[in-house]
This record gives C-alpha cells, sequence and structure tokens, in this order.
C-alpha cells in the first residue's frame, strides 16, 4: 500500500489487521503486519504437530494418513507450507453457489471521522488535538507580541490559524487522492494526524511517469495556496487579525511544500526521486533504495543540522535567544522529524522487498487437501475420512454436493476427543459467504486484496469450473509470507 506521511507525501506501508468471525483464530492476512501466532494443525489423532515439510512448488500429499486428532498444543515452529497437494474431491458445484451476501468490509478507522470526499473516509487521528493545542499555544504567543490588544482572544484566533492549517493540509492529502483515483489507485483513508497527513493508496503507480505526478501534485497544491494567501494578504493591512492569519497561513504551506519536496522517502520528493531513477534504471526496486538512502541520510542531517541552524541565528532569533528551554525544544523537534523520516525510508524499503516477493504467494500452493462431508456427519468420522485421504480440512456439502460452510480448524482443537462422536461437523463450521470463495488461480497482491476483504480464518478455494480445490488458512498465508520476507532480495 502506498501512503502519502507527514504532509502529503507517498510513502509506503499498511496498518490493517483482519478480523476474524466466529470464534476463529485470530490472525493477521495483510502483509505490512505480518503476525505469524497460529501455527499449523493437522487433522490427526496422533496429539503432535507434524513436522516441517520441504516447500514445493505445490502441496503434495503426506503419505501415510495418520490417525485423526488435532494437537493439543499448537508447537510454535518455523513458518513452512503446507505440505499437501489439494486435488479433486469428486464434488463439482456447476451451479452457484448457495451462499449468504458477503459482509461489508470493515471501516478502516483511524479517529473521527470528518467526512467522505471522492468517496474517501477522511479521519483525524487523536494527535492531531495534541499539535493543534501545541500549535494554539505558539502562535497565541506570538499574537500577544503582535497583537498585545486581542488579550485571552489570541488563543481563539490561533485555534482558528491551526485548523485553517490542516485545512490546508487536507488539500495537500486531496490532490494526492485525486491523482490516485484518476489513476485508478484506490485511496483506503485519509488520516490527519500529528505531523501532517497520510493518504493511505493502496497500490503502486504502474509507471515512473504516473509516480512522479502522484507525488508531486501534493507539494504543488501546497505552494498554489501560499499564493492564493499572498494574493489575499495584499487585500487586507497588515497588523490586523486577517493579515497576521494570512502571513501565518502563506508561510506555512510554503514550509510544507518547500520539506515536502526534499529528495528523501517517505517524502514527495523522495518518491519523485524514486520515479526519476526507476525511470533511468527501468527497475522500481532500484530507485526505492536510492531514494530510501537519501531519505535516512536527510534525517541524520536534521537530526543535526536542525539545532546547529538555530543556534547559528539562520532561522530568524539570536544564538543569545536560542538557549535553555528552547534549545531543548528545538533539539527535541529535531530528533522526532528525523525519526519520523528514517522509519519512514525504512518502512519503504521493506515495502519494495514484500512486493518483489508477493508473486510467490500462489494460493493453488498453499491450499490444503480437502474432503467434504455432509451436515451430520460425526466430527470423529469426518476426521477419519480426513485420515484416509490425507487431507487437512473438511467442507461441509449438502446432499447435492454444492459447499455451505467450512469446519473451523480452531474449533476442531477445542472439542475433546471423547465428544466427537457426538458432535456434528455443521456445528463447528463457518457459512460461506461469496467473498469467501477465492480463485486457485489468485496470487500475489490479488490474493491478499480478496483475503483483506472478506476477513476470515479459513477461505474455500476453487476452480474456475466451480470445482472444490480445497480450503487455505490465513495462518497457511502469513507463514509463507513471512517466510518469503526472511529469504534476502
Amino acid at each position: 500500500m502506498d501512503e502519502s506521511g507527514g504532509s502529503g507525501q507517498p510513502r509506503s506501508g499498511n496498518d490493517q489487521s483482519t478480523d476474524r468471525h466466529t470464534g476463529g483464530t485470530a490472525s493477521t492476512t495483510d502483509p505490512t503486519h505480518p503476525e505469524p501466532t497460529t501455527t499449523d494443525t493437522r487433522l490427526a489423532e496422533t496429539g503432535k504437530p507434524d513436522a516441517e515439510p520441504t516447500p514445493t512448488d505445490g502441496p503434495a500429499d503426506t503419505g501415510e494418513p495418520a490417525a485423526p486428532e488435532p494437537p493439543k498444543q499448537a508447537e510454535p515452529t518455523q513458518p513452512d507450507a503446507p505440505a499437501d497437494t489439494p486435488g479433486r474431491t469428486g464434488v463439482t458445484t456447476p451451479r452457484p453457489a448457495k451462499s449468504r451476501a458477503p459482509r461489508k468490509p470493515k471501516d478502516p478507522g483511524g479517529g473521527l471521522l470528518m467526512g467522505r470526499p471522492f468517496g474517501v473516509p477522511v479521519y483525524v487521528a487523536p494527535s492531531w488535538f495534541l499539535v493543534a493545542a501545541l500549535i494554539t499555544w505558539v502562535f497565541g504567543g506570538q499574537l500577544d507580541r503582535v497583537l498585545p490588544e486581542l488579550g485571552a482572544v489570541r488563543y481563539l484566533v490561533s485555534l482558528f490559524f491551526a485548523v485553517a492549517f490542516y485545512a490546508s493540509v487536507l488539500v495537500h492529502e486531496l490532490a494526492h487522492t485525486v491523482a490516485a483515483l484518476r489513476f485508478k489507485l484506490p485511496v483506503r483513508r485519509i488520516q490527519l494526524q500529528f505531523f501532517g497527513g497520510v493518504s493511505e493508496i493502496e497500490k503502486e503507480s504502474e509507471t515512473p511517469g504516473r509516480e512522479f505526478v502522484l507525488a508531486f501534485v501534493g507539494p504543488l497544491l501546497s505552494l498554489i495556496l501560499a499564493g492564493v494567501f499572498y494574493l489575499a494578504l495584499q487585500t487586507v493591512e497588515p497588523g490586523t487579525v486577517p493579515g497576521v492569519l494570512l502571513a501565518g497561513l502563506m508561510i506555512s504551506n510554503l514550509i510544507v511544500a518547500a520539506f515536502n519536496l526534499l529528495p528523501g522517502l517517505p517524502l514527495d520528493g523522495g518518491r519523485m526521486l524514486r520515479a526519476v531513477v526507476w525511470k533511468i534504471t527501468g527497475k522500481p526496486m532500484s530507485g526505492t533504495v536510492a531514494a530510501a538512502w537519501v531519505g535516512r541520510a536527510l534525517a541524520v542531517s536534521v537530526l543535526i543540522g536542525l539545532p546547529l541552524l538555530t543556534q547559528s541565528g539562520a532561522l530568524g532569533s539570536t544564538a543569545e535567544d536560542s538557549v535553555g528551554m528552547d534549545t531543548v525544544t528545538d533539539a527535541l523537534l529535531a530528533a522526532i522529524l528525523a525519526a519520523i523520516i528514517w522509519t519512514g525510508a525504512g518502512n519503504s524499503l521493506r515495502m519494495a522487498r514484500l512486493r518483489e516477493h508477493l508473486p510467490e504467494l500462489r494460493a493453488r500452493n498453499l491450499t490444503r487437501r480437502a474432503v467434504p462431508v455432509e451436515t451430520n456427519t460425526p466430527l470423529s468420522e469426518a476426521l477419519r475420512r480426513a485420515n484416509d485421504a490425507g487431507a487437512r480440512a473438511l467442507v461441509v456439502v449438502d446432499p447435492d454436493g454444492e459447499p455451505l460452510s467450512l469446519v473451523r480448524e480452531a474449533a476442531i482443537v477445542g472439542v475433546p476427543e471423547h465428544r466427537r462422536p457426538w458432535v456434528s461437523v455443521s456445528g463447528l463450521a463457518q457459512d460461506l459467504t461469496d467473498g469467501m470463495r477465492v480463485s486457485a488461480e489468485l496470487s500475489g497482491e490479488e490474493l491478499l486484496d480478496a483475503l483483506r476483504a472478506t476477513p476470515a480464518t479459513e477461505y474455500l478455494v476453487v476452480e474456475d469450473s466451480g470445482e472444490i480445490y480445497g480450503v487455505l488458512s490465513a495462518a497457511d498465508v502469513e507463514r509463507a509470507f513471512v517466510k518469503a520476507m526472511a529469504r534476502p532480495n
């Protein structure tokens, strides 16, 4: 996912974790925050988890079946890929499935929802209220020197400035959003937070030219706003409340534009540099590496250079004035900015590596072999059939062979062995929705998008003909993802 961070610079990253319904084991399918906390569970009665299989292009049968019993405790082994080949189950579904309507994807959240311009939700993060209070206090002190007659009203004027400034930041973010939508790139949300705004764009630009435009429109809009405020400033009397507000908004938008044009990730200028290197080399990864390292160098420069500039008086104050609390404040601000830039550059590198490995995630290779069982089948009998077939998943079907639900792995583990002959599989199953049916041909980002759209612990994998191919566990996708990310580029 691309995001614009700071005051609108597109960067890579995603913070979406998937929810689980019907009591399934919590697990994350979003590639940006893998949390492989769920281990593999075989449908076996040995009471022990299977050993790690040798990865292959596609899962293969395990050979001799084991006695059916889920493990008593999941053993935290290293990430592994499933080793069972899902094959034909003898059940075909040529007609449309009798499934319920898919659930609506969960709102991304992220604070107080302010609206949905262009259909994209805009949130104000709780940290914004902190920075708004800080701007109100600092700008109020400046107003006291310029317009002392305002008295306590100066803080109300300062609060208006803080809101107007972040409205400018929102315009900056909307510029990224409109450009992304124009290029048919989905935008998950816009979030206003402590140091500006974030536009979360869920896909990479397809060409370096689009990448450059997508990054440049944000600072361009900030420059245009600065020009608008400058023109408005010419129509009011200097030294008045409108004059001070317009001058402050003009300067703040110039600062936003200049800061975001610095040539290092995760800033807009870094995305522009990435696009240029991508165009020259023909390799997006080369552009990311170059812009990320420039971003890290920029972070070090901010950490060291900003306090030195303040001490030298280059920012408008003398060295004698820049002592005590002011010096500490400048150093703290420099450290925060440097940390944000350094972290953003590192995240961009990790996301670039992620995108290189995404094609390795293929639904067909990660799917578990499944056996169909009817609604009233006892769990013990279903496990016996799975064991005989070398399968690791159960699909509940109607008398015509139509898939109705998936038996949840976590629910099987929770049923004691002596009760399994008396528990039917339907009581442990999760009803299928359209979103829980995924094509065996899905891979990479398309597969992750499908899983993210309908969070669940297991998914039914089908061929294009509608025939059951097997069951895909979200935990298997996580493990495959973590294993791919662990390999060097």
